[in-house]
């Protein structure tokens, strides 16, 4: 908690700082210039930017590409109506989605209620909630899908402690509950973040073991953010349709790791 006051506090002499307070750590919420010169806002939670939104123009524009690589579910052969996001932040890609496709609304389950908050009072999160398509839920991912609910034509997983990925929503166990509740024909997309500039991906790999274990079809797509991260950034599609994604890598058996489980 005091090393992530620190780092915030250290952000205090930029444009539109703001000091904000996760349920886990404090955080800072600032003004930047993108990669194209246009001003972002940024939610920084030590050191990693867990949300951003242009400031200019478009809101519901993305920053980050990988949210841009979420569109993929609309690629999966079947209308997406009803879409789930799980670790909401910002909104980035709800906003965007909701945007894009009218007729589509995105339950949004975020486990921090601050953060909720952090959306609604900076990234214009509200706007969206007052037409329907974006809906806030407070509640842990995995306990989400665990328990009786609707069924979804797209899931879409952001979920991270800090900056780590939530071991939880990658094992075998997730990955049944995560087909649960789709829809016949959809999908599950999930954001996986490598370490040391690409290096590490074992995460990756056993993460998509996982999912080979109750999906038919896995497949890993390229995404990284090289104007806003040293890191990689990947998307793990899975689905039980005969569907094939623009920009998937080939990859062998030997790519894939060990199952996760609970």
């Amino acid at each position: 908690m005091i090393r992530g006051l620190s780092h915030s506090l250290g952000n205090s002499g930029k444009e539109g700082f703001h000091l904000v307070r996760t349920s886990h750590e404090w955080a800072s919420v600032f003004n930047l210039e993108s990669v194209d010169g246009r001003p972002v806002r940024v939610l920084d939670v030590g050191g990693a930017f867990q949300s951003a939104t242009y400031l200019d123009g478009n809101r519901s524009e993305p920053v980050f590409e990988y949210y841009r690589a979420f569109d993929e579910a609309f690629a999966c052969g079947i209308p997406i109506r009803h879409a789930l996001m799980i670790g909401g932040g910002g909104c980035a890609w709800p906003k965007h989605a909701a945007t894009n496709h009218p007729e589509l609304v995105v339950d949004v389950v975020e486990e921090d209620a601050r953060v909720i908050d952090i959306a609604r009072k900076f990234f214009f999160v509200e706007e969206f909630e007052c037409t329907g398509q974006v809906r806030m839920i407070a509640a842990e991912g995995r306990a989400y899908l665990e328990r009786p609910g609707p069924t979804y034509d797209a899931i879409v997983n952001d979920a991270f402690s800090g900056t780590e990925p939530v071991r939880s929503l990658a094992t075998v166990e997730a990955a049944r509950a995560i087909a649960r509740r789709l829809n016949p024909g959809g999908v599950y997309l999930s954001n996986v973040v490598s370490e040391n500039g690409g290096v590490h991906i074992e995460f990756l790999r056993d993460a998509a073991a996982s999912l080979r274990e109750v999906f038919s079809n896995v497949q890993v797509l390229p995404c990284p953010d090289f104007g806003y991260s040293d890191e990689d950034n990947y998307l793990l599609a899975a689905s039980n349709s005969d569907v094939s994604f623009e920009g998937a890598l080939p990859f062998s058996d030997e790519f894939i790791g060990t199952p996760l489980r609970d």
